[in-house]
This record gives structure tokens, sequence and C-alpha cells, in this order.
């Protein structure tokens, strides 16, 4: 009998992959997104429904799932411990995912490189429930639980047709302005410091090989390339591929552009001023992947773009508006 999984989040950057990597290795899927998608495969269903409402999860559960892969962010890390608990107690295998921006800044970073959480003294990082300290917390209590049947998977910036990154920004700046021609600003602070950047595709390979791998039961591991470059050479990429026009400002005119959020700070400070050079030797080695089977970043991005519709990306007027403002009022400023 076909062992069946559950991914919630079905239809997000990621598991827009792992689901046909998952019926490809002969999985019966249901995929809960609050997109509405029809499956023409007897194998997968997708459910249209909020992945955080406990009660519709307490009567999904009763299908008695072999494996979960969960990519949701739940509404209050004090209650993940309830949805940890219903998923652990009904299925053989979580798979919950976390994300390396919960490290903090190392040479090299493996999965026994300090977090964030624990050696951090930024009270206004640790206090405002900042995404970092939030799937640190989680971990935790995963961690000092009953339960074994459980597996951290911590994804460095992972782009899909559905996201692309270049420092903060996301599609709904990045992309559509490059489509329209128009300039993007980003933050010179972050002008020269590695990033790593994975392909969607080789993440969802990698968690779907940890399905039901008792070795990694209890095990953390960082999901991604270890392939890394400059915030400023990524730039130039999309340049090369699509003609993205740039120009480097002083980081608080960037934050300010953004929203000049606490959130929009600390993902600057905490992660894209943070030199993240990647060691992914443990996924490998557990997944029996090689690293120069990964996608190269140029040909990923190069790939991903050729696929895309201008009609897919929706814009953030504020930021957008922000931004063409910000640009009429320096017009000086020197293009990259």
């Amino acid at each position: 009998m076909k062992k069946k999984i559950l991914v919630l989040g079905a239809t997000g950057a990621m598991g827009v992959y792992l689901i046909p990597e998952l019926l490809n290795m002969g999985y019966m899927v249901d995929g809960v997104s609050v997109d509405d998608i029809k499956s023409d495969n007897i194998d997968l269903r997708y459910i249209k429904a909020d992945a955080t409402d406990i009660g519709f999860l307490s009567i999904l559960l009763q299908n008695k799932y072999d494996g979960i892969v969960d990519f949701m962010i739940y509404p209050d890390k004090k209650k993940f411990e309830t949805y940890m608990k219903l998923f652990l107690d009904n299925t053989k295998h979580y798979i919950y995912l976390s994300t390396y921006r919960i490290y903090a800044e190392s040479e090299v970073i493996s999965e026994k490189s300090p977090r964030l959480l624990d050696v951090c003294d930024d009270k206004s990082l640790l206090s405002t429930g900042d995404y970092a300290i939030y799937k640190a917390e989680c971990e935790n209590e995963l961690r000092v639980s009953k339960y074994t049947n459980y597996t951290i998977v911590r994804p460095a910036i992972t782009y899909s047709k559905r996201r692309f990154q270049l420092t903060t920004l996301e599609a709904n700046v990045l992309i559509y302005r490059m489509f329209k021609n128009r300039t993007v600003v980003l933050p010179e602070g972050a002008r020269n410091v590695q990033a790593t950047m994975s392909w969607a595709g080789d993440v969802a390979k990698m968690i779907a090989r940890l399905l039901f791998n008792e070795k990694a039961y209890t095990q953390t591991y960082s999901v991604c390339t270890s392939e890394h470059m400059t915030w400023g050479e990524i730039a130039n990429i999309y340049n090369k591929i699509y003609g993205l026009k740039c120009v480097w400002v002083n980081d608080e005119d960037y934050i300010g552009i953004v929203g000049g959020s606490m959130a929009s700070r600390n993902q600057l400070i905490y992660d894209r001023k943070l030199n993240r050079v990647m060691d992914n030797s443990k996924i490998l080695e557990a997944t029996g992947m090689k690293q120069s089977e990964l996608m190269p970043l140029e040909k990923g991005l190069s790939y991903e773009l050729s696929r895309l519709k201008k009609a897919d990306i929706i814009p953030n007027i504020k930021i957008n508006d922000n931004m063409d403002k910000y640009l009429a009022e320096h017009k000086d400023t020197k293009m990259y």
C-alpha cells in the first residue's frame, strides 16, 4: 500500500516542487493550500483550507498520514506546541520547516553553528517575535518534547516560480520593476556580503529524501546549496538575464523605502548583511546527493524567469511608490 503524505502550504515556493517529487517516489499526497487547485492525478488531492485552523487539522489527520511536511507559520509561537503535538501524535514522520536565518554569523555555517536566539543580546530582536527567533523557539519546543519522530530542516533563501529575492526585496518589487524597466534601490551595506540562494527543485529533493529515513529522526539539516556569491554579484546576474537596473543607497534610506518596520530592519541587519556561506555536507550525505548535481544560481534564475508570466506578479504598491519617489528626489544617484 502506498504511503500517504500531507503537505501543509502545498503551493508555496518549495511545495510546488516537493509534491511532484513525492509523487515520483510513489507516495500519495494531500496538499493543503488557500489556493483553489484541481488535480487530475489519482494520487494527488488538493484541499483548499486554512492550515492553521486547529479544528480542520484535527479532522484531516483522521486520514492517518504516514508523513507530514509542514511549511506553515502558525499564528502564535506559544500555540506551536498544540500544533506540534497534534502532528507528532498522528504521523510516523513530521518534517518541520525552520530557516537558516536562525544562525548567527559564522565564517562557514553548519548545523552546529550558533543561533541568534542563543548568542544575540539585541533585546529588540529577541522581544519582537522576529521570524528567526520564532523559528528557533519552535525548534526548542520540538527538542524538549517527548517525541522522536521529527526532523528539522533549515532552508537558505530559496527561489522558485513564486519567489525571487535580492537582498530583502521579493518578486513584488524586484521582478515587477525589472519587467517594467524601472530601477531598483538596494542597500549598500549588503552589496559585498556573501549570500546563498538555492533552487526550490533541489531543496524539494532534499526534503523528500529525508522522509522516513530513521537516521534523520530528531536531526537538523541545512537544506541548501553550498554555492555562494555577494549580493552585488547576484544583482549582476539579474542584469545579465533580464537587464536589471539598480542603485545602491545607504541602509537607512533603504529601510525607509521598504517600510521602516522593525521586521525589515532585522531582516537586513541579522541576515542579509551577515555572510551566509553554507556547509551542506550533512544533507548531501543523508540524501546521497552531490553538490555538482545542484542547480547553479545563474542557470536556475534563468530557468525560473523564462517560465514566469508578467501577470503572475502582483506589485507591492507602497514600496514601489516609495522607490519611485526616492529616485525622483535623488536623480544624481549613480546607477550600477
